[in-house]
């Protein structure tokens, strides 16, 4: 039997795969276990080239926070943040404006954990160990209350989130409650898998995770469905696009397959 790692929570177990763990595993991360990475080659053999579509998400929040800076925003709000890697919120936004405060949220403790680990030395930035469906308890924890004022425009992202949120949790009604708390001015950035452009390769990728013990189930919905959780929110041109077509700066922000670019819905929309 092997150690338990060090810097495994003594709640995970280890045995449960998790997405946001097998998410890190495909962008070449190491905090990761056995059962996230069986899980993380099942999907990748079932669709081909998913490695790529999860960089061009990654390169999508670099773009979006950078958008967001341009555009006056110095505070971040990133819920379903994820395990640590490079070109996280806070390197990007603090790069442009070393004032700029940033709390992220997630609720995996691997998650939570590494960010507390990164996030040791910097005042400007902090996490919440929390769900997404509880707004009302994200906004006014003790991290948010003290690095966001909700007087001055926000940036929410929820990047790869959404569609962890099954039908039955009411998506449009969560972001409503999130809308509400967001001043004008504010900034909505979103990714949102879909099954618009895809075939029996995505079935087959989705049904491995239904075949897993992870709590994790993703929902897939149309580019309708995706475009009404940004309700109350104006979509910045070029609207609600697949992930690589928003706004690219460079070869690195898009994928070679071509349907890996458009596995993802991308959008940004600012509240009036």
């Amino acid at each position: 039997m092997t150690a338990r790692q060090d810097w495994v929570p003594p709640s995970v177990d280890t045995s449960v795969p998790s997405m946001a763990r097998t998410y890190d595993y495909m962008l070449g991360g190491g905090h990761n276990f056995a059962v996230d990475r069986e899980v993380g080659a099942q999907i990748s053999k079932a669709m081909p080239g998913l490695g790529h579509a999860a960089r061009v998400n990654r390169a999508f929040l670099g773009r979006a926070v950078r958008y967001m800076t341009d555009n006056g925003i110095r505070q971040f709000l990133d819920i379903g943040s994820g395990i640590p890697t490079v070109s996280n919120v806070h390197e990007v936004a603090q790069d442009a404006y070393p004032e700029c405060r940033v709390v992220y949220v997630d609720r995996d403790p691997v998650a939570v954990a590494h960010s507390e680990l990164m996030l040791a030395d910097n005042d400007l930035a902090a996490v919440v160990h929390a769900d997404m469906r509880d707004p009302e308890g994200i906004i006014g924890s003790p991290q948010v209350k003290r690095l966001l004022n909700f007087d001055e425009p926000i940036g929410l992202l929820m990047l790869l989130m959404l569609h962890w949120i099954p039908d039955e949790s009411d998506p449009p009604g969560l972001m409503a409650r999130y809308r509400d708390a967001l001043p004008s001015g504010s900034l909505f950035a979103m990714t949102h898998v879909t099954g618009d452009h895809q075939g029996e390769n995505l079935t087959e990728a989705t049904d491995v995770i239904k075949r897993s013990k992870s709590p994790d189930q993703v929902n897939l919905r149309t580019h309708a469905q995706v475009t009404g959780l940004f309700d109350g929110f104006e979509l910045v041109e070029p609207g609600l696009v697949g992930c690589g077509e928003w706004r690219p700066r460079g070869p690195g922000d898009i994928a070679d397959e071509p349907e890996m670019n458009m596995l993802v819905y991308a959008g940004v929309g600012c509240k009036p």
